[in-house]
């Protein structure tokens, strides 16, 4: 009983994350399901990558009937990062799992930085360098397929600076790319999904399902600012206490 509570407890944190921040969730879902579910770092990468999958097919459906979807734009991200994801979810059963704790714990105090500082301005349309979406694509199916994260935190950002779209076009944008991603890294992943403890994932992700619709609401009722810089104070602490695992 305490292993579902904590699951489903988990689950909802991770999902009102996705729903108030449009991203984000998934570099949560990790550290929950290594440090209060007790899964392994590599089962852990596995199983995050069925959340974000579960919860950004959730996501795609409500943002297509809202319009804010540029699918155009959705596939050529997606296009980028399909063979990266592929790659890097083949090699992360494959890696010792101290790294993964380490790039993980690295990643994730990068983006609380990131946060921190706030978005960088838009670029004028003329000086978009046409390389960058390109690149962030291909980046980001690497994040994606190695740690087990959507990496919203990455492509939002990146499709507001570099491709010039609003905020919750980025949004809405981003998650069939997210989708795609996961798709591949889990499907060069092997059998790893058949070892996974079934009783804790799908709680999790049920809950994680749920909770973005809640995560909306509270989004409307709350400053985006104040939301971001409280989320990246809990990475900073989550980042410190993979980082200290790693090493110790």
């Amino acid at each position: 009983m305490t292993t579902l509570l904590l699951a489903l407890a988990a689950g909802a944190v991770v999902g009102l994350v996705l729903g108030g921040l449009g991203g984000g969730g998934g570099i949560l879902a990790v550290p929950a399901l290594i440090y209060l579910l007790g899964l392994t770092p590599a089962a852990a990468t596995t199983a995050g990558l069925l959340i974000v999958l579960a919860t950004s097919i959730s996501a795609i459906v409500a943002h297509t009937r809202a319009r804010t979807i540029r699918w155009r734009t959705a596939l050529a991200f997606a296009a980028a990062g399909l063979l990266p994801a592929a790659l890097a979810g083949a090699a992360a059963a494959r890696l010792p799992q101290t790294l993964l704790t380490a790039a993980f714990a690295l990643v994730a105090a990068l983006a609380a930085v990131r946060m921190l500082r706030g978005p960088r301005p838009v670029e004028p349309a003329g000086k978009s360098r046409a390389w960058r979406p390109a690149a962030t694509g291909a980046g980001l199916g690497a994040l994606t397929g190695l740690l087990g994260v959507g990496g919203g935190f990455l492509a939002v950002p990146a499709l507001v600076g570099a491709v010039g779209l609003s905020m919750e076009a980025a949004v809405g944008t981003s998650l069939p790319v997210i989708a795609v991603n996961a798709s591949a890294s889990l499907a060069t992943r092997g059998g790893g999904a058949a070892g996974l403890d079934w009783a804790v994932i799908a709680p999790f992700t049920a809950a994680a399902v749920l909770g973005a619709w809640d995560g909306k609401r509270l989004a409307a009722r709350l400053s985006g600012a104040v939301l971001q810089r409280t989320f990246a104070v809990l990475l900073l602490a989550v980042a410190a206490v993979m980082a200290a695992d790693a090493v110790l």
